[in-house]
């Protein structure tokens, strides 16, 4: 699975952004998707997943402001993000996790490259 991330760039605080990740091999039926965040010298950080059925989680940092989504005939999952913040200033990540316990960046078997998401005040 090859995953490519798009959608980031440079807005101002309060603005709106929509983060696409399209995959390329297997189908995406399998695999928890899910994306996670990075600042520089911090760890990657839980953002959001969602399961094969649609069913999602997202993080209490980012609850009621980011939503997942996935088009598996499409091969592609979203992040929604509004009214963001500059504290959302990250490198955005998503991830295909086989396993369990996908809210750990450890349990993913694949990433993109990321997007930078850049929210200036």
């Amino acid at each position: 699975v090859q995953l490519v991330e798009s959608g980031g760039g440079l807005v101002q605080a309060g603005d709106s952004l929509t983060l696409s990740c399209a995959a390329s091999g297997r189908t995406l039926s399998t695999y928890v998707m899910g994306w996670f965040r990075q600042s520089p010298g911090k760890e990657r950080t839980f953002i959001a997943i969602t399961m094969w059925s649609g069913g999602s989680t997202v993080g209490d940092s980012v609850k009621g402001r980011f939503t997942i989504s996935r088009d598996n005939a499409k091969k592609t999952v979203y992040l929604q993000m509004n009214s963001l913040k500059p504290e959302d200033s990250a490198v955005y990540y998503c991830g295909a996790c086989s396993g369990y316990n996908c809210l750990l960046p450890a349990r993913y078997n694949y990433w993109g490259q990321g997007t930078q998401v850049t929210v200036s005040s």
